[in-house]
């Protein structure tokens, strides 16, 4: 399995309650049961208030690299990910798990 993880920073200015924002909540929310390669996945806003801290993460899993291509490259990835670069940065950390 590879576990996929992913840390957004909403851009200076915009706020969780910002209407963009929220769709993009909405979008990647879905991914779970719209893409047949996750095996894992959760998403949510951050609870820490630490200044390092990120605003909104995704852990998911998938079994193998193919399956990782896929899930990146399917549709409804590349419509949410195309909503959140209108808000935020991000990192990603792919493992082996």
């Amino acid at each position: 399995m590879i576990r996929h993880l992913v840390l957004f920073k909403l851009n200076e200015g915009v706020e969780r309650d910002d209407p963009r924002v929220a769709a993009g909540v909405r979008a990647f929310e879905k991914l779970g049961g719209e893409i047949p390669e996750l095996r894992v996945w959760e998403c949510g806003w951050n609870i820490s208030d630490r200044p390092i801290a990120y605003d909104f993460a995704i852990n998911s899993a998938v079994d193998d690299q193919p399956a990782l291509r896929l899930y990146l490259e399917h549709p409804a990835h590349q419509a949410g990910v195309a909503l959140w670069r209108e808000f935020a940065t991000w990192v990603i950390a792919d493992y082996p798990c």
